[in-house]
């Protein structure tokens, strides 16, 4: 029988802990959450920004590891980046506001490739997470960007140049009262990429507290990844 998946909800899935090791021999301790049949597609998941508290557990993300496996056949990877603790434990090093941890996402994405075989890969950044994406997932591999709530803290124009050249496809959900970058400012700051998907999302602020926000985004992430066009199930 069917019940209400709810935000403590964890679905089947084969989780497996992991250690990738970067360039400069950090160790990044993460998570595979992979689909007990077969995998559709991954995600590979940037988190907010650790110095407020953000990790690989972050809610959202936590919840895409929870659910997306079972409901949409979805490979969610999540780590913490260097300096990062979770429940999972704490990677080596120190955080470095988004310069060195370029080395730990180029890790990841060769871990993505190289030993877990992903072919249809997705990135996916969130606050700080979004930072590192538009300015180091550059790899020709992956399939694009999904952006959730980018403050644009630490990406300046010339990093924006990049992806006017390079014509993956980069979707962008900008929270209504988002309290750090709203939707009319990041349509402007984004105007310079004119492929550029920006989605405002009512009610919804920076964190995407609420259920009913984590199940749109948990949706549009599966449309994006696999092509659905029906939002998930409220009930599994």
């Amino acid at each position: 029988m069917a019940e209400i998946v709810r935000p403590s909800t964890i679905l089947p899935a084969l989780r497996t802990q992991i250690h990738v090791l970067t360039s400069d021999g950090v160790d990044l301790i993460g998570e595979v959450a992979a689909p007990i049949g077969t995998s559709r597609g991954g995600i590979l998941c940037f988190h907010p920004l650790p110095t407020a508290g953000g990790m690989m557990d972050s809610h959202v993300f936590k919840k895409a590891a929870n659910r997306l496996p079972a409901m949409a056949g979805i490979t969610v990877i999540r780590f913490n980046s260097r300096g990062t603790t979770s429940a999972a434990g704490r990677s080596t090093g120190s955080f470095d506001n988004g310069r060195a941890e370029a080395l730990d996402v180029q890790a990841m994405l060769t871990y993505c490739f190289e030993t877990l075989k992903i072919e249809n890969l997705w990135v996916l950044g969130w606050s700080f997470g979004t930072d590192l994406a538009l300015r180091h997932a550059k790899d020709i591999r992956h399939k694009g960007l999904i952006l959730l709530s980018p403050p644009l803290r630490t990406t300046r124009d010339e990093d924006l140049l990049y992806w006017k050249r390079d014509l993956r496809p980069i979707t962008v959900f900008v929270p209504e009262f988002d309290e750090f970058l709203k939707p009319q400012e990041a349509r402007q700051r984004f105007s310079i990429l004119p492929s550029i998907k920006v989605v405002a999302v009512g009610g919804a602020k920076h964190l995407w507290l609420g259920e009913p926000f984590v199940h749109r985004i948990l949706s549009e992430i599966n449309s994006i990844v696999t092509g659905d066009t029906q939002s998930l199930p409220l009930e599994f």
